[in-house]
């Protein structure tokens, strides 16, 4: 009875988020539903509740997730300062004259703003806007173009430092805590958002050089797809404004990513560091008065909110899920599945590509990990390499039609003669892509684990 109330439970909150109702609201109110379903027929013990007020306060107190709100400032602060606008005009000047060079711009534009905000709404919002109407009128593609734009706008998610890999990475620690206790390992080892930051930073640059590379090869096979644009058109390239444009957010990005690499700082007091000197970026530019401070404050506290309050809906979750004998449950299956740990993995990878589909990445790390990831990490697997995995999976649920958020951001600044099936039709080379980095990742491990281990030992 009480396993069969674990699956509903589950299935019920799935169902709820699908039909559009708040996500924190639905985790907390849909499982405090079922705890006191559980109470009535005797399958759930009340108990189990009383570890929720310690666990709040562990959530208030927990200094990776001080991150969160830093680093959602220095993405939100940047976004404002139109360095975006700056390095799209540069950039297109010194590639533009190339054939398909304009969606190459995009495309290494894209990444330095992934390492520099880490928001993936605003990186394709902003994108769409400064360059979709320029590649459109000058005979890119549509598919290629929007594709290109929801695909590089989702590289916020694995390229460090992101917010996923933040709170993937307090899930994960936790996980593998839970899954060492259980091996009897009572002095357990700790896994951290710097370790994961570590981890994704070649896959993520892998994963720009394949995009480069597929669009390059297409302006082989399909050149009529990506003109070059006329040298006239474009202009001289200036390098003093290139290379002003270029350094700063540079600078920013070793110095966040610097001081996390050399041990000098911990993601959270480096993120302290990228949001203070985002903020002196902006005032370097002239891009920032009172109003839009105040902008950035209300949007940085506005996705904050949203985040902890999730995360506290998850908890009371996790908590009658676990008061229901879940987890036993999610056990038990994965130790019958042919294949092991191996087995295991790839059915929870199924599982949450498949979610992507229909639940926010929030959810899925906050709802489906803390769930699956002290069963695998007991099984054996390393935290390291199984949060990137789960990472670069959870990437990947942003392109995927029908409900892919970046397809949703890109949608709403995409004209109206760009067909909707003109987007899905673009982002499924890119979601290949991704695939295909997932399964270069899993045959050659050390591409995550190798420069953690050089750092850290």
């Amino acid at each position: 009875m009480a396993e069969l109330m674990a699956l509903l439970l589950f299935v019920c909150i799935c169902l709820a988020l699908m039909a559009g109702y708040p996500v924190a609201f639905t985790l907390g109110g849909m499982s405090l539903l079922f705890a006191g379903l559980g109470i009535l027929t005797g399958s759930f013990e009340a108990g189990y509740l009383s570890a929720l007020p310690n666990r709040l306060f562990g959530i208030m107190n927990n200094q990776t997730m001080l991150a969160v709100p830093l680093f959602v400032f220095m993405g939100v602060m940047l976004e404002k300062s139109k360095i975006a606008e700056d390095l799209l005009e540069s950039m297109s000047r010194l590639f533009g004259r190339l054939r398909g060079g304009l969606v190459i711009s995009v495309c290494v534009v894209g990444a330095l703003l992934a390492a520099s905000t880490g928001i993936v709404g605003a990186t394709v919002v902003t994108m769409g806007l400064l360059a979709l109407p320029s590649l459109l009128r000058r005979g890119y593609d549509p598919a290629i173009a929007t594709g290109t734009l929801a695909a590089t706008g989702t590289l916020g998610q694995i390229v460090p430092p992101s917010i996923v890999l933040v709170l993937l990475g307090d899930v994960m620690s936790t996980a593998y805590q839970q899954a060492q206790l259980k091996m009897g390992i009572f002095s357990p080892k700790t896994v951290s958002v710097g370790d994961l930051f570590i981890g994704a930073l070649l896959p993520g640059l892998m994963l720009v050089g394949l995009y480069i590379l597929y669009l390059v090869a297409i302006t082989f096979l399909r050149p009529e797809k990506m003109p070059a644009v006329p040298r006239e058109e474009l202009g001289r390239v200036d390098w003093g404004k290139l290379l002003g444009t270029l350094v700063p957010p540079l600078a920013l990005i070793v110095s966040v990513l610097g001081s996390i690499l050399l041990g000098y700082a911990t993601p959270t007091e480096a993120a302290a560091i990228g949001a203070v000197g985002a903020t002196l970026l902006a005032l370097f530019k002239g891009q920032l008065t009172f109003g839009q401070l105040r902008g950035v404050v209300h949007d940085t506290t506005s996705i904050t909110c949203m985040v902890f309050l999730i995360l506290v809906g998850a908890s009371l979750f996790s908590l009658v899920f676990r008061g229901f004998g879940g987890e036993q449950v999610i056990e038990d299956v994965f130790r019958a599945l042919p294949g092991g740990a191996l087995g295991a993995f790839f059915v929870v990878m199924l599982v949450i590509f498949l979610l992507g589909f229909i639940l926010d990445f929030i959810e899925i790390i906050f709802v489906v990990v803390p769930m699956v990831g002290p069963v695998l990490l007991a099984m054996g697997l390393d935290p390291v390499w199984l949060g990137v995995m789960l990472a670069l999976n959870l990437q990947t649920s942003f392109l995927t039609p029908p409900f892919g958020f970046s397809l949703f951001y890109l949608r709403g600044v995409t004209p109206s003669s760009v067909a909707t099936t003109t987007i899905y039709r673009g982002v499924i080379p890119f979601i290949g892509l991704q695939i295909l980095m997932l399964v270069v990742a899993y045959f050659w491990p050390e591409l995550i684990t190798w420069l953690p281990t050089r750092f850290y030992g």
